[in-house]
């Protein structure tokens, strides 16, 4: 039991490596969710944020340097919150349906990214792209990704709870017409959710592809995006839940990679800890299901009158 609890800490660095997308793109949903937008398009706008990230990094590396990773994140950023208004203006001002909307702009990012890739590296679609150099790990090999996620989830948790801004916003997703009576402005607030969401998750898919992988291709997300949703579920919409169900996502894909090192755990095949996730979010929602945790007016749009 010793050595496995050795092992387990000698893997920490990994496993914050791989929490750290998963949190930032939860903290994303969460904010969304809790002004009563649903976006699950989260897996989208991390492909599109990993996608400028990989390629603002190829172009700079030589030019700008150590600033090279910075300017690929502020590139995901910004990739991430443009091509979020479009999931903002069809669920919000055209009042379309939030799910059919998110899922638009996923199936939007699979198509987008690739052809971009082929136009501006003039290559084929099953070959990646490459990334020249990795970003340097520090303060005993963890990489700054960590401290960018638990810098999201603290301004998160002190903007919701600490600031009249967060009163509003969450309001908002419980009852957006009471809201409204008292001077809120529903669509503008629900509009800088979308926003930020996508800010989150365009930097969560930079972090992940600076980090996680040398190249990108149409896999590279593979499902982070739907495990920060399932993250927002399990964490009850409350910041400390999803850094515990962050945790325990990302804890179990580390052990699906670092299987072989653990003897107590060689008996189980890999696909055990990659479905974990998803196993644990079914028989949450089973033990749960009669309690409603999430925002009363989550997926509604907002009507005035």
């Amino acid at each position: 039991m010793a050595g496995f609890f050795n092992t387990l800490l000698s893997m920490l660095p990994s496993i914050l490596m791989i929490v750290a997308p998963i949190l930032i793109a939860a903290i994303g949903g969460m904010i969304c969710e809790r002004a009563g937008v649903v976006n699950i398009a989260l897996e989208g706008l991390m492909a599109f944020g990993a996608m400028a990230a990989a390629t603002g990094h190829r172009f700079l590396e030589t030019q700008a340097g150590p600033y090279s990773v910075p300017l690929a994140l502020l590139m995901a950023v910004l990739s991430g919150g443009l091509f979020s208004l479009i999931h903002a203006f069809a669920s919000i001002t055209l009042k379309a349906d939030q799910v059919i909307s998110g899922t638009g702009l996923n199936l939007l990012a699979n198509g987008v990214t690739v052809f971009l890739c082929q136009i501006i590296f003039q290559q084929d679609r099953s070959q990646p792209f490459k990334l020249g150099m990795m970003p340097i790990a520090w303060m005993g090999g963890i990489y700054p990704t960590a401290w960018i996620a638990l810098g999201a989830l603290l301004i998160s948790w002190y903007v919701l709870y600490k600031r009249p801004w967060g009163l509003r916003l969450r309001s908002c997703g419980e009852h957006p017409q009471a809201a409204a009576s008292a001077g809120i402005d529903v669509i503008r607030t629900r509009y800088m959710a979308v926003l930020i969401s996508g800010i989150l998750a365009g930097l969560a898919g930079g972090c992940l592809v600076l980090t996680q992988t040398i190249q990108y291709t149409v896999t590279t997300i593979n499902g982070k995006g739907f495990i920060a949703l399932a993250a927002v579920s399990f964490g009850r919409w409350l910041p400390l839940g999803i850094l515990g169900s962050s945790l325990l996502f990302g804890t179990s894909a580390a052990l699906a990679v670092y299987i072989i090192n653990i003897d107590s755990l060689k008996f189980l095949p890999p696909e055990f800890f990659n479905i974990l996730p998803y196993a644990i979010t079914l028989i949450t929602l089973v033990f749960f299901s009669g309690k409603d945790y999430a925002p009363r007016a989550s997926g509604q749009p907002y009507e005035k009158g």
